[in-house]
């Protein structure tokens, strides 16, 4: 089985999307992955590649006795978490405080975010157009809780936070002026203020991921959700043996937490874009690529929710996945999930190749669920879509929980599902 020290490095060292896909990237490099760019002719195409845009990265593995009319395996997830973003015009404060106006990025559970020493991670643009990539782990900022002193009531009728009002950061002492954070920001990438254009800054808990239990069986991290499935879908293709019947890919998109909706996220055309250009260069055309595209197939994978011992009311009963139990099949009949019975007969093929259990996730009927790429991917490119995921607690927290066996056990399915 991989090695649970692989997923700690990956996710401490990726406090962003865009840290995310460099992270993927190198695990890439180093298994022998030639990097591609999309505005490139595809005339050429290695046997294992994969390209970069933005915050997303789609890697591929050439089947080795493919034709016009070899299919795709896929394996989707998404390399953005919810979380605090610093907005344009920063510079805020007042009585003598310095504080960052942020913005809520996707669907954030607000107060796991208070009393944290939280530092700044993204992409800064410069004047000139090059990027430089920023990670200050230092404790830069901290959203403070207000005193139980002066709301005494909060232990009884619960904290409700004010998006707007409640959540801005603390950063210094003193009084803000505008600029201060640009100046601040330029020291970190030891460039003059001047030339900082613009930025895409995440707020991130600078707690590093940790093993945890009397019995070491639990892991806790922040964005768990879903850098865990970014990290077992690499590491499933780049220890994966070649396939003779599919194209090996992984896609790993942005913006699932707000939508998908852009160049970079599953709504958008990246992917089809891609898969298209490798049939291709492969010799195929357009009528090949859809007849192609109906025999391929998707996994979508991405957290689930594991069954909570102290709100056991809230979950479905016979369908409430436990912790190091194995990854789960998530299914609605409402097509929240994409997941149908020919993709779980699949998944579970897969898990039996790879000797790992398997569970299935079904929400409550009066607590409908979240949504995923996989409904998304599979209308898009009419491929035949499930989704799984590796079950966890405090899903949306600055800090995540899960077990420590099930990424593995996702790693060791997806590589069966990418060589059955």
């Amino acid at each position: 089985m991989t090695d649970l020290g692989g997923l700690i490095s990956f996710l401490d060292s990726s406090p962003s999307p865009w840290h995310a896909v460099d992270s993927a990237a190198r695990l890439l490099l180093e298994a022998g992955f030639e990097p591609m760019v999309l505005d490139d002719a595809w005339d050429q195409l290695p046997d294992a590649g994969f390209v970069v845009s933005g915050a997303a990265l789609i890697a591929f593995r050439r089947a080795t006795d493919g034709d016009a009319g070899t299919p795709f395996y896929i394996v989707g997830a998404h390399t953005d978490s919810p979380c605090l973003r610093v907005k344009p015009l920063p510079d805020t404060g007042a009585f003598g405080w310095r504080q960052l106006a942020v913005e809520v990025y996707g669907g954030v559970l607000l107060n796991s975010w208070l009393d944290r020493d939280l530092g700044i991670a993204g992409r800064v643009v410069l004047r000139d157009g090059s990027i430089a990539d920023v990670a200050v782990a230092e404790a830069v900022c901290r959203v403070p809780q207000l005193a139980i002193h002066l709301d005494r009531e909060v232990n009884d009728r619960g904290l409700v936070l004010d998006k707007q009002q409640h959540l801005t950061p603390i950063w210094g002492t003193g009084t803000s002026t505008q600029g201060d954070f640009r100046a601040w920001l330029a020291d970190q990438i030891d460039v003059d203020a001047t030339v900082v254009g613009w930025w895409e800054l995440c707020l991130f808990d600078r707690t590093p991921a940790a093993v945890l239990g009397a019995d070491a069986s639990l892991l806790a991290s922040g964005r768990l959700d879903n850098q865990i499935s970014c990290w077992a879908a690499t590491e499933a293709l780049r220890t994966a043996a070649s396939s003779d019947r599919h194209h090996q890919v992984i896609a790993l998109f942005d913006h699932e937490e707000v939508g998908s909706e852009s160049t970079t996220g599953a709504a958008g055309p990246m992917l089809e874009h891609v898969l298209e250009r490798l049939h291709l260069a492969g010799g195929g055309d357009r009528g090949s690529l859809l007849a192609a595209l109906t025999a391929s197939a998707c996994i979508s994978a991405d957290n689930a929710h594991a069954v909570h011992p102290n709100y056991p009311e809230r979950h479905e009963p016979n369908h409430r996945p436990e912790v190091n139990r194995g990854p789960a099949i998530k299914m609605n009949a409402n097509q929240r999930y994409a997941t149908g019975a020919i993709g779980a007969a699949r998944f579970q093929a897969a898990c039996e190749a790879a000797d790992v259990p398997w569970q299935v996730f079904v929400s409550r009927n009066n607590m409908p669920c979240g949504s995923t790429i996989g409904p998304l991917t599979a209308a898009r490119l009419g491929i035949e879509t499930l989704d799984v995921g590796v079950p966890q607690l405090s899903m949306h927290s600055a800090r995540e929980l899960c077990g420590v066996d099930d990424p593995l056990w996702l790693a060791s399915a997806l590589g069966a599902w990418f060589t059955g």
